[in-house]
């Protein structure tokens, strides 16, 4: 078969004869277009040659057939090292390699040892009917099994029932136990490291019983990079869970930093119980599950075309999963980029829709599985937000947790603010609405409203039954399909629609920004707002105190069903009604907080919080319209819902503190202000428990930041040829963070080509049709790539050796100066102080991605000569810190030379400048 690769340096096509060459984008794209040809990563390929109508037979979907739930970096490298064949030489070599990898997967469905032959043979005739290009290239090498093959949702293994697990025992343990441990841990002629030896120690102190009821043992820790934090925390953490009996939640922020852990904890727990349970569970929201009930759905017609494909790529990857996690899970995260749509969103629970035990495949749910899996687990690794949203709705007591660390600590804040906040906009608006009254009748797929899901409720108890109908009838009010073009088109229907209206008039209206006319989002404050817009916020909030009233009386019957039962409701009924009083709830608080909201609106501003208007808009093109409202300081619902019925925890990080100083090379001070402010540890009356491990790296020898001092802002043309030739130095392995989506779109743009050209691959968020994990995949597995990114890359990124070798900042990460901002930055009377907390913070966990290992070494250049000196301390002490050229810094980028002949800065008005060194005549 013709075979084509496309990137940024050519094009390559190798014909049917065997030959290979060279050709133009034209050439490619007819050569594509008249037969079906092999490439791998269609969305790529099709953005390379710039036309997305491009199709093929791709391998990597070949892939997700052969081998569902294998890990695979989606390149000809990685591609290579999971089929265990060579890789190809250069680009002109990848078409010949397409076709060998083609035959392996192929040869591999013959092998009479194919791990995943399961289900492949009722899989390839539903994907013949739906024309899947692959369908007829594999139907002569997969027999038909001599049984008739299960179907997937009859052979998934079902959950058992188990009894509560009991309180844990009361504790205390020994320094010694927990080195003994540690030492168990780290393995036998292994490093001791008194500064990981003493953060163990630490640790181990939340795990003391508490003195006083809502009074936990609170402990910030910070850790520098290279202290062992993950094997520090887990040895105490194993050590208490066997001695009580009792259930440890780790909570990080990055899915990477779960994946990590997971590997990690097998020092300290066995894949298995001898009961075949997980002492070991990974716990993330229903949103990153596949719904069962959805893929039944979208098999049996809820999808057509690509997306029931997609479907059934899925399918294959259920029947060998580990977890059904689909975000970040062993579902191949490039899966969902191949088909171009939200698939891999509509087939989980987004919208919190699902009816528990009214489902026919409630007990093969993995997400109930890992619900009652962490319930019995010795460690629950979860994220910030999941325990948040548990300890906050608090339907499952049992998954409350009592001693928690929080690792990248430094996070709990923004999580915190995000879990506690009100928003109330048109999509907001509009998900209610589908949830009481199921979809507009055009749109297809199995949702329901709450007629259809309580429909024997209904026709058992009629007062259930009218409660159902008048909540139906009152949903009526809230937006619907076109709600936007309406407000666009200054035609709102209903009272929420009208005030969404008034809200975008205003807004418009008041925006001094000048993003209206840049295409940004637009935003003001919630004060002194016009007449209109207080007359159909009354008018809104009677329309949703109508929807409110009879969801709480629609409670109230469920729960009289469920006090004096009928004879009908068996234990998955209860189950299922139970499941629908915890979604009414959840409803209820969510119209309560939007009333609250709209009440304050014209009336003396609550200091507590900070309330704004605004239009969200991407490229000029309005999305949303919203009202919202922040605590001035989350960690006050988060200290109350979170910590207070806690027993014990901790905030780790290797960035928790906030370090000052004069001047770069000075004595420097770790201030914990900040880190007890944004922990909140100020809320509870424990006083918290302060430790700093300093990292083991030498960071004098092993890095160094360049500032570069003749790269003028706002030159475009002039940063993408400093990164360009930063790249080209380094050889690739360069980490590029930008403050701006749009400055890294024209950077990108303009040297993608040229580098390319030169063998130095280069990836973009926002640019490539790739998920940021497998952009960071793509990045870790070629030590040649770079990569360039924004905020999401700058923190939780780990990419120990050499294929990261050089981050590059393109400016200060100033914080962008919006309403909530200003309001705590206002609260926090610090003025520009507040600022440069943030920005130290920023910085520091960007320098944090160069240096992961003892053995990592290399440069972190500031593309900006307006560096304060100020904020030279975010790096960490003995860190060589140069202001030199442009061309001075490719020298030392090329060179190696770190640290070397460095010049001493000098504090000069707030800039620094350098000092002649010894050498120079």
């Amino acid at each position: 078969m013709p075979a084509l690769h496309a990137n940024h340096g050519g094009n390559w096509l190798r014909s049917p004869t065997g030959s290979t060459g060279a050709v133009s984008k034209g050439d490619a794209i007819m050569a594509a277009s008249d037969t079906p040809v092999l490439i791998l990563n269609a969305p790529l390929v099709a953005n390379r040659l710039g036309y997305p109508d491009l199709s093929g037979l791709d391998l990597l979907e070949l892939f997700a057939f052969v081998h569902p739930a294998r890990f695979c970096v989606p390149t000809p490298r990685g591609l290579a090292q999971a089929l265990g064949i060579d890789e190809p030489e250069n680009d002109e070599h990848v078409p010949g390699f397409l076709q060998r990898a083609a035959g392996a997967m192929i040869a591999a469905c013959e092998d009479p040892e194919w791990f995943e032959r399961q289900g492949a043979w009722s899989t390839l005739q539903t994907m013949e009917r739906l024309r899947w290009p692959w369908a007829q290239v594999l139907k002569p090498h997969i027999a038909k099994p001599e049984r008739a093959e299960k179907w997937l949702f009859a052979a998934l293994p079902e959950w058992d029932e188990a009894p509560e697990r009991g309180s844990p025992r009361q504790v205390e343990l020994p320094n010694d136990d927990v080195l003994a441990q540690l030492d168990h841990l780290t393995g036998a002629g292994s490093e001791k490291r008194q500064g990981q030896r003493d953060y163990a120690q630490n640790t181990a102190r939340i795990f003391a019983p508490r003195d006083q009821r809502e009074l936990p043992h609170v402990a910030l820790a910070q850790a520098g990079t290279g202290i062992g934090k993950t094997l520090g925390y887990l040895a105490p953490a194993s050590l208490w869970s066997a001695a009580s009996g009792g259930t440890v939640w780790v909570s990080t922020f990055t899915k990477n930093l779960q994946r990590q852990l997971r590997t990690e904890s097998r020092r300290a727990w066995p894949a298995k119980r001898p009961d075949n349970t997980p002492p070991v569970v990974v716990r993330k929201g229903r949103e990153n599950y596949l719904c069962l009930l959805n893929l039944e759905d979208a098999l049996q017609g809820g999808f057509a075309g690509r997306p029931a494909i997609l479907a059934q790529l899925v399918a294959r990857w259920a029947a060998f999963t580990r977890d059904g996690d689909m975000i970040g899970g062993d579902l191949p995260g490039w899966l969902g980029t191949l088909f171009r749509k939200r698939g891999i969103a509509a087939l989980t629970d987004q919208r919190g829709e699902c009816i528990y035990a009214g489902c026919p495949h409630y007990r093969k749910c993995f997400i109930e599985r890992a619900a009652r899996d962490s319930a019995q687990a010795d460690l629950v690794i979860a994220n910030h937000a999941l325990v948040m949203v548990n300890a906050a709705r608090g339907r499952d007591h049992a998954q409350r947790p009592t001693r928690l660390i929080f690792d990248e600590g430094h996070h709990v804040f923004e999580a915190a603010d995000s879990t506690f906040a009100a928003t109330l906009s048109g999509q907001e608006a509009i998900e209610l609405r589908r949830w009481i009254m199921g979809p507009e009748r055009k749109n297809r797929g199995r949702r329901r409203g709450l007629a259809a899901r309580l429909a024997d409720v209904a026709s058992y108890d009629d007062a259930g039954g009218e409660a159902i109908e008048d909540a139906c009838e009152a949903g009526a009010a809230l937006p619907g399909e076109g709600w936007l073009q309406r407000l666009v088109e200054n035609e709102p229907s209903g009272p929420l629609e009208k005030l969404l209206a008034t809200v975008r008039g205003a807004t418009y209206a008041r925006d001094e920004s000048g993003g209206q006319e840049a295409g940004y989002g637009i935003e003001t404050e919630a004060g002194g707002l016009p007449g209109d817009v207080i007359e159909a916020a009354t008018a809104a909030a009677e329309a949703l105190a109508a929807i409110r009233t009879p969801l709480i009386r629609l409670g109230g019957r469920l729960e009289a069903i469920m006090t004096d039962p009928p004879d009908w409701l068996d234990g998955q009924g209860r189950a299922r009604i139970e499941g629908a009083r915890f979604a009414l709830q959840w409803r209820v608080d969510l119209i309560a907080a939007w009333e609250a909201l709209l009440a304050r609106l014209g009336g003396p501003a609550d200091p507590e919080f900070v309330d704004w208007l605004a239009v969200d808009r991407s490229d000029a093109r309005e999305f949303d319209v919203a009202i919202h409202r922040r605590w001035l300081d989350p960690m006050k619902p988060f200290a109350k819902v979170v910590l207070e019925p806690a027993h014990g925890v901790m905030l780790t990080s290797a960035t928790l503190t906030d370090r000052i100083g004069s001047q770069a090379g000075d004595a420097q001070e770790t201030k914990w202000e900040s880190a007890i402010a944004r922990s909140g540890a100020a809320h509870v009356e424990a006083q918290p428990m302060l430790s700093a491990a300093q990292s083991p790296f030498d960071y004098a020898a092993r890095a160094e930041v360049l500032i570069i001092t003749d790269v003028k802002k706002g030159d475009l043309p002039g940063l993408a040829g400093a990164y360009a030739r930063i790249i080209e130095a380094s050889e690739g392995g360069v980490l590029g963070l930008f403050t701006a989506i749009r400055r890294m779109r024209a950077v990108h743009g303009r040297i993608a080509d040229r580098l390319a050209r030169e063998g130095l691959p280069i990836y973009a968020q926002h640019v490539d049709p790739i998920d940021t994990g497998t952009l960071v995949d793509i990045f870790r597995d070629d030590p040649r790539a770079s990569l360039l990114g924004t905020d999401a890359l700058r923190d939780g990124v780990d990419v120990p050796g050499r294929s990261l070798r050089c981050v590059a900042l393109e400016a200060v990460p100033w914080p962008r100066p919006d309403i909530l901002h200003k309001a705590r930055r206002a609260a926090s009377g610090a003025g520009g102080q507040y600022d440069d907390r943030i920005i130290r913070a920023r910085l520091a966990q960007a320098f944090g991605r160069l240096i992961r290992n003892k053995d990592d070494h290399g440069h972190f250049v500031v593309l900006s000569s307006a560096f304060p000196s100020r904020l030279l301390t975010a790096f960490p002490d003995g860190t060589a810190i140069h202001r030199v050229t442009l061309d001075e810094a490719l020298e030392r980028i090329k060179t190696g030379l770190i640290g070397e002949r460095a010049p001493k800065p000098v504090e000069t008005d707030g800039h620094a400048d350098l000092e002649p060194p010894d050498w120079m005549p």
